[in-house]
């Protein structure tokens, strides 16, 4: 970490430290964090009325002491007690922060359960060598944090205290990419239900839709768009889940598709034409979406 690196997570940090945080701790809420580098990062709480704190993804290692610091804040425990952490695949921008929890903040959280699908050892080894080499990272240091570990399959159907959730992807070899094995779920929570996404991309969307005798089973109030909003899911999808809400873990630059690459504003678009009601997105800050 720079100089210039330091002086802003400190300010980060502070600015933190003197904010309030919504104290959702036995209600039903979802907190999407910030990224306080400005990068794309997936990295959400989720609390219960039950008093569960689940954790997905989590983002990079850059991220880890701002997402420790909230959770702090918000569990109001000097060491957290996380009830469930769902990976939904491994690539730095989802996974790092566990990983650096794992080999260097294992004693200042405590953790459950992790649930994954990711591929076997060595599946990535020559189409994919960061995910290959943070899926080695994995095995090495899971044991330092976790009790518990479920490997999750597409059509698998899991409870979390009062949150209800079922897999609509996991890992397929068939796929290309990693980002199309992403997890993909729906959480049902305080009479909502939520849609998380991954990075999934067109391919892994189609065959979702595919595998649904019912597309109700895909439909939900609320939508973490897949893959940061651009070049994920296809328009298709979209219009099946039909949210009312959508989540943008997107940060400014991708947002306003600085490069020109990014298929953002086309994304935006789509969800324009579906009519949703309100998106919120990172690159405004970290949202708290009370359910």
């Amino acid at each position: 970490m720079t100089g210039k690196d330091i002086v802003s997570w400190v300010k980060d940090y502070l600015k933190l430290k003197t904010n309030s945080i919504p104290k959702t701790m036995n209600a039903n809420a979802v907190h999407m964090l910030k990224s306080v580098r400005n990068r794309i990062c997936d990295s959400f709480i989720i609390t219960t009325k039950d008093g569960k704190v689940i954790v997905i993804d989590g983002g990079y290692k850059t991220e880890t002491r701002y997402f420790l610091e909230y959770l702090r804040k918000l569990t109001g425990q000097k060491k957290p007690h996380i009830d469930a952490w769902i990976i939904s695949h491994p690539h730095r921008d989802h996974i790092e922060a566990f990983l650096d929890v794992a080999d260097n903040y294992a004693d200042k959280v405590s953790v459950d359960k992790v649930y994954h699908s990711f591929a076997p050892a060595g599946f990535y080894a020559d189409t994919d060598k960061s995910a290959n080499s943070l899926l080695q990272q994995y095995e090495l240091l899971k044991e330092r944090v976790i009790k518990e570990e479920c490997i999750l399959k597409t059509g698998d159907e899991f409870s979390i205290g009062e949150s209800e959730f079922k897999v609509l992807n996991s890992f397929d070899p068939e796929y290309k990419n990693c980002n199309d094995s992403s997890l993909m779920f729906r959480m049902q929570l305080g009479g909502k239900t939520v849609l998380f996404t991954g990075d999934c991309g067109k391919t892994a969307g189609e065959k979702v839709l595919e595998r649904q005798a019912d597309l109700s089973a895909v439909k939900s109030d609320i939508c973490k768009m897949a893959h940061h909003g651009q070049n994920g899911c296809g328009k298709a999808f979209y219009e099946a889940v039909s949210p009312e809400i959508c989540l943008w873990p997107t940060p400014s630059w991708v947002w306003d598709n600085r490069s020109g690459k990014l298929r953002t504003h086309e994304v935006k678009a789509w969800i324009t034409e579906l009519g949703v009601k309100k998106n919120i997105v990172a690159k405004d800050g970290t949202a708290v979406l009370i359910i």
